[in-house]
């Protein structure tokens, strides 16, 4: 047997052995065990959870934004990545006696001088004519354009040539045959660099489409800055909506932008630096991600984030680069650039609108400052490997606390287990481990100082045995958020990641929400956040387990509530059964005085058959959150905990202060 084959053997083995690990299903259950939940709704022991606890964390990664949240289709739309030839994913309409592609330098754009030149050699008259319809280039997107019929989509590109110019511009299916929406493009005279727009109406659907550009007129045309968006973007501000519809559905009270390790770069010419993806689309010089291995046009820039986060309703926090990478440092005495840079930055999202940035802001269509509150230092930079970090850290912190005193400023070194030795006012935490240390790791922050910077989790999720995302990860996550819930006190914020990932390109698993260029679905660590999702601002009622026995499976937590639909008031508990077994849970609640309304009560649970099952395009509703009617709801009741599950249960109260 060939090594890859036995390779494959022992994967086969391995996933087996996990799977039997920890598959249940009730017919393998056969004991039922019992746990006893004191919750205590009494104003003594409440406490008010921070408004900021639960949110969302965007990297770009795995085409999260290139070719998903941002809606712009064509890949490479600028010609700067690739070699002189065809810039992949460009391709050639046509053979080498009817035309010839290569780039050159030519672009009016100074930060992207990389422009396409198109030499037609066949004609529409004489010997050499060109084929029907025409030769020229195509470009997939990012595999595949998503083209809907009636829908509408504004092409915008710039060209330039010696003569009169007759093009045809069409989307058409994946081997061009199939024709979508089509129409000419007549420029008299074109001898200085021209912009085109046109809009696009759609015949037909096919997601896998492609753009095409045609001539069959001879002679020489050079294009640059190519860009197809659909019209009906949310809020018309280019972020494609059923994805922006997944993040709004989860109510995230803060957004995390633009890393990780977006934002180190492998080396800093390679970094995310805010002036390079600010102003008109077309001058934005964009960058290779050499992190994550792909280029981005950063149309999805700084401001875009801003915006992002605003129609999200939620709190922006801007991490920024410490003058680190994962390859460089700059010496704490040279960080002074940097810190300026940063400075510039906030007053972009901050400052008046007549102010030098602030007009920046104001000149792309928001004249109001940003409701930015929250910065972060750098990304996992507090290692024995980047020793000035601490160095350049003071000299962020004194800059943005002397401009901006209210601005909290987030630590990259740990502070659970001790007090940092500078100032901060939260420090990062990540955490990425196996199902069961995610789990375990619920009680991490017990022993947390009570005093001093509070913990910013912005970065957890199971890895090891995850799969694609499975319920077992969610389970481990949930039971991991019901200890941040409880000590919420020490924790300001908490975040999964990654968020997305292009199912084209997956370079890190698992994700939270899984998409193509037209379809998506979330995983079950997705769905596993739409149990804490009402915790934001509400209050920690204290709640106790009382079964020693099952102290290694079994979490719960109980907050109180306000629904803004129904304006009602409500009790949630939350449960997460790690174990194999049934468990009848009996809730005790004392407190209530006689506030509990005997209807309107529901439970919600979300599990599966098999620990390890996972969503996909196939069934991408195999585990999701199901919901059903509670009937009988009193101060002492009984609820059966499937094995690994969450169970969430919300009990209606008449309005009572704690």
């Amino acid at each position: 047997m060939d090594s890859s084959r036995s390779l494959c053997c022992i994967v086969v083995l391995i996933l087996f052995g996990i799977s039997i690990q920890y598959q249940s299903s009730a017919r393998e259950i056969d004991e039922n065990q019992t746990a006893l939940l004191l919750v205590n709704v009494s104003e003594g022991s409440a406490k008010e959870i921070p408004d900021t606890l639960f949110g969302i964390f965007f990297e770009e990664i795995n085409h999260a934004g290139a070719g998903g949240l941002w809606a712009e289709l064509v890949s490479n739309r600028d010609f700067e990545f690739g070699d002189s030839s065809v810039p992949s994913p460009w391709a050639i309409i046509g053979n080498n006696s009817s035309v010839i592609v290569s780039t050159d330098l030519s672009s009016c754009f100074d930060r992207n001088k990389v422009a396409l030149r198109v030499e037609v050699l066949c004609d529409n008259t004489g010997a050499n004519v060109c084929p029907d319809g025409g030769i020229g280039v195509y470009n997939p997107g990012f595999w595949g354009m998503n083209i809907e019929q009636g829908k509408s989509y504004q092409l915008v590109f710039y060209l330039r040539s010696d003569g009169p110019v007759n093009l045809s511009v069409a989307l058409t299916g994946s081997n061009g045959l199939t024709n979508l929406a089509r129409t000419p493009v007549l420029v008299a005279n074109a001898s200085n660099w021209t912009k085109v727009m046109v809009t696009l109406e759609a015949e037909g659907t096919d997601p896998n489409s492609r753009l095409e550009l045609r001539s069959t007129t001879k002679g020489v045309i050079w294009f640059d800055q190519v860009s197809l968006m659909p019209l009906d973007t949310y809020n018309g501000h280019g972020f494609r909506k059923d994805l922006f519809e997944m993040l709004q559905d989860l109510k995230p009270a803060f957004l995390r932008f633009p890393g990780g390790c977006f934002v180190e770069g492998a080396k800093l010419s390679n970094a995310f630096w805010w002036k390079e993806t600010i102003g008109p689309w077309e001058e934005r010089p964009g960058h290779f991600g050499d992190v994550w291995g792909y280029w981005t046009d950063d149309g999805l820039g700084h401001f875009e984030f801003l915006q992002l986060a605003e129609d999200l309703g939620a709190l922006p926090v801007w991490v920024f680069n410490s003058g680190i990478s994962h390859k460089e440092q700059v010496n704490t005495s040279n960080i002074s650039p940097f810190v300026q840079d940063v400075l510039e930055g906030l007053e972009f999202a901050r400052g008046a609108s007549n102010s030098t940035w602030g007009s920046v802001r104001a000149e792309m269509g928001h004249p109001e400052s940003f409701d930015l509150r929250y910065v972060a230092v750098g990304n996992e930079d507090c290692e024995k490997k980047f020793p000035q970090y601490k160095g350049n850290y003071l000299k962020f912190h004194s800059a943005i606390k002397e401009a901006y005193p209210d601005i909290k400023i987030i630590s990259n070194c740990d502070g659970s287990s001790k007090l940092l030795d500078h100032p901060a006012d939260l420090y990062d935490f990540h955490i990425y481990a196996s199902a069961n240390d995610v789990f375990s790791n619920a009680s991490r922050f017990n022993g947390a100082p009570r005093s001093g910077p509070k913990a910013f989790i912005s970065e957890y999720a199971t890895k090891d045995d995850a799969g694609n995302g499975n319920l077992l990860a969610a389970l481990a996550e949930a039971g991991f958020l019901i200890g941040v819930e409880k000590n919420s006190d020490v924790i300001e914020m908490a975040s999964y990641a990654p968020l997305f990932v292009n199912n084209n390109n997956r370079r890190w698993t698992p994700d939270a929400i899984v998409f193509t260029s037209s379809q998506v679905y979330g995983t079950p660590s997705y769905w596993m956040q739409h149990f804490f999702k009402e915790s934001n601002g509400a209050t920690l009622i204290d709640s106790t387990l009382q079964d020693n026995n099952l102290s290694n499976s079994l979490i719960a937590s109980a907050i109180k509530w306000r629904n803004e639909t129904d304006d009602n008031d409500y009790i949630r508990i939350k449960v997460v059964n790690f174990g194999n077994n049934t468990v009848t849970l009996n809730i005790s609640i004392s407190g209530l005085e006689n506030s509990l309304q005997p209807y309107g009560a529901t439970k919600t649970i979300l599990t599966s058959s098999n620990v390890m099952d996972e969503n996909a395009f196939t069934y991408p509703k195999k585990i999701i959150p199901v919901e059903t009617m509670l009937d009988k709801v009193g101060e002492n009741m009984d609820v059966v905990l499937l094995p690994y599950s969450i169970t969430s249960i919300d009990l209606l109260t008449k309005s009572i202060s704690i």
